[in-house]
């Protein structure tokens, strides 16, 4: 393993030439930060795609706000996470910036059986267990807005993703706003039960994103192009190849088949970072500021940057 001083000035060093010497020089470790949530899988296919001389190492986290600390802090070199963990840290000033798209889809509102919640409106007076912070809740209070519930209506519980379920099954709450896999596995062992998945907002279906610090961007931009032609090929390939996705999520994240199994069609792995990824995005951050989750809006010419899957698109 090369150490990681070592790592970064071979970097640095790679900034200063083409990608084909970057692939040429001495070995080259790619840190990337990952959730462990199937909206993350795609890195476990990365080696797959790698240039001779490059290996990416995937670093599981927890939570999407630790997998974005550890970029900000250059724990990491890239890594997955939510919109909302990455519009938190813009707007808070930290040097976030998002470069392609990760994934779409992959939440659900999911209630007990026989709770009697069918609709979101039934959600008034129930325990939720929602994720401070997460771009799920986000999705969930606008949808719960449009349906005339507010936060105060409910009671809301602080729960991590990949506990949610057993939460459920415990009876400890009557419904969670989840990420997948978790969904997929109450849905079925038959414990929960499909409230909705809640796209229909001017979100759209926006989740997790890729990012980079700025100082990456600027300093090693050819490390950037090297890590966004293997997250395209990993992507594409995660979305074209359902059975090997589903897989790796079952080696990766320890779940049943028949669990990821009706997870994978709720989610949608992506790169392409456009004209309306950049629109929900800027829609999402108004819920935030509305909701009083950040205190300004992030400065959206610096937090993303399209550059780099523009260059691809047109390659």
């Amino acid at each position: 393993m090369i150490r990681r001083r070592t790592f970064l000035a071979g970097l640095g060093a790679g900034a200063l030439v083409g990608p084909s010497a970057l692939r040429a020089e001495t070995p080259t470790v790619i840190r990337m930060g990952s959730l462990k949530l199937i909206h993350s899988i795609a890195p476990y296919f990365y080696a797959q795609f790698a240039p001779p001389g490059v290996t990416v190492e995937v670093i599981p986290f927890e939570s999407p706000t630790e997998c974005k600390n550890a970029v900000v802090t250059k724990s990491v070199d890239f890594g997955t996470f939510g919109i909302a963990a990455g519009t938190l840290g813009a707007a808070a000033g930290e040097p976030i910036v998002v470069i392609a798209s990760t994934c779409n889809r992959g939440m659900a509102i999911i209630a007990k059986t026989g709770s009697g919640i069918e609709k979101v409106a039934d959600l008034k007076g129930k325990r939720v267990a929602i994720w401070p912070g997460s771009t799920q809740e986000v999705f969930a209070l606008e949808r719960m807005r449009m349906e005339g519930v507010s936060v105060k209506d409910i009671t809301p519980v602080r729960i991590s993703f990949s506990e949610m379920h057993i939460a459920l099954a415990r009876g400890d709450v009557d419904a969670y706003v989840g990420a997948e896999p978790a969904p997929g596995v109450s849905l079925s062992t038959g414990i929960g039960t499909l409230v909705e998945y809640p796209y229909g907002t001017e979100m759209g279906s926006l989740n997790m994103v890729f990012g980079a610090h700025r100082d990456t961007l600027a300093e090693r931009p050819d490390v950037v192009k090297t890590m966004l032609e293997i997250h395209r090929k990993g992507s594409d390939f995660a979305q074209a190849n359902r059975d090997a996705t589903v897989a790796m999520a079952v080696q990766k994240l320890g779940q049943k088949r028949e669990a990821i199994e009706l997870s994978v069609p709720n989610v949608e792995f992506k790169w392409k970072l456009g004209e309306t990824e950049v629109k929900q995005a800027k829609a999402y951050s108004e819920h935030m500021l509305a909701a009083r989750q950040i205190k300004r809006l992030p400065d959206f010419s610096t937090f993303i940057d399209t550059r780099f899957v523009d260059a691809m698109r047109d390659s």
